[in-house]
């Protein structure tokens, strides 16, 4: 690259960058134009960067956007402020796009648990390889309940909030490879289905669903929706639509690894309920209350509050400055 030519060519845009980063008030016109110069400043630092690694006019054309930058957004603000949108608009919005696919993934899981339960309860050689009798006997009429309760709540509510919160994290971090996220479906449909079939075949079948329900709803739900998300940015690449496969991966991979960050709050309650609330020594029907509410108020939060931030345009991405550009500008 003949770096002179290059710099003489873009001598006046630059200038121009320049001009607009010093003024101290903008109008809207000229505002949405120090926006583009930006996105095209920075693009073409990129490939001055990428073919000729530190030269003096990237420096300047560096310092340009730097002041520009500033003079748009000001002082980084106050994270603290950046919370009300995230929590009312952004994440809700991010939950509400993945309703149908959520829903999905939930009867595929409790149609193969269903299958698995059937074929285990059904079928004595197929209980013989989860263990011996008297093993799944000890499981059934012993390990199973003690397992809610043979550790502190607070510990035990910490351990299962981390593991679900690292499953649904990766849920949605592996979600583009298109396998992980099926695999871990399948997985922890069969655990279900399996675990109520040696239940139901020891005549336990209402002790498991006692013991599941009350954090059981919100807990799966969770998981539902993390596998969900991963599924999504898997499909935005394959079938990105009206957008180029890039630009679709990088719009629904920002939108919903905000949902990773929202789940992870949702399984701290389904934790505490799992620890504080399934072996606490209460009517049933105040336990699966407790957790049927902390579902409702989840579906509420994903559904109406997600509904009308997405009515409201919000997708859970970033907006458009803070994403940067989606257009390649010509070198």
């Amino acid at each position: 690259m003949d770096l002179d030519a290059y710099s003489a060519a873009h001598r006046a845009e630059w200038d121009r960058l320049a001009e607009l980063g010093s003024q101290r008030r903008l109008s809207g016109a000229q505002s949405d134009e120090l926006i583009e110069r930006y996105q095209a400043g920075a693009t073409e630092l990129s490939f001055i960067k990428t073919t000729a690694g530190s030269t003096l006019p990237g420096d300047r054309l560096s310092v340009a956007l730097s002041r520009a930058r500033l003079r748009f957004t000001g002082a980084s603000a106050n994270v603290l402020s950046q919370l009300p949108r995230f929590f009312v608009l952004q994440l809700p919005a991010a939950l509400y796009r993945l309703r149908w696919l959520t829903l999905a993934v939930a009867v595929v899981t409790a149609v193969v648990a269903g299958l698995y339960a059937v074929w285990a309860t059904g079928n004595p050689q197929v209980l013989a390889n989860f263990g011996s009798d008297a093993q799944l006997q000890k499981l059934a009429n012993e390990d199973f309940v003690n397992y809610y309760s043979e550790n502190p709540a607070a510990s035990f509510a910490g351990q299962v909030w981390t593991n679900n919160a690292w499953i649904a994290a990766q849920c949605i971090a592996f979600g583009i490879l298109g396998v992980y996220v099926p695999y871990i479906v399948l997985q922890n449909a069969q655990n279900i289905g399996v675990a109520a079939g040696v239940m139901f075949a020891y005549g336990k079948g209402d002790v498991f669903l006692l013991y599941i329900a009350p954090h059981g709803m919100l807990e799966l739900t969770a998981i539902f929706v993390a596998a969900a998300g991963g599924l999504r940015i898997f499909w935005s690449w394959i079938a990105p639509g009206g957008r180029t496969r890039a630009q679709a991966l990088a719009e629904d991979a920002r939108a919903l690894s905000t949902v990773a960050i929202g789940l992870v709050l949702v399984l701290f309650v389904s934790g505490v309920i799992e620890g504080f609330v399934t072996p606490a020594p209460w009517p049933w029907p105040v336990k699966i209350g407790i957790g049927a509410v902390a579902l409702l108020g989840f579906l509420a939060y994903m559904l109406v509050l997600g509904g009308r931030a997405a009515r409201a345009g919000e997708t859970g991405d970033l907006a458009e400055f803070e994403a940067g550009a989606t257009r390649i500008y010509a070198a």
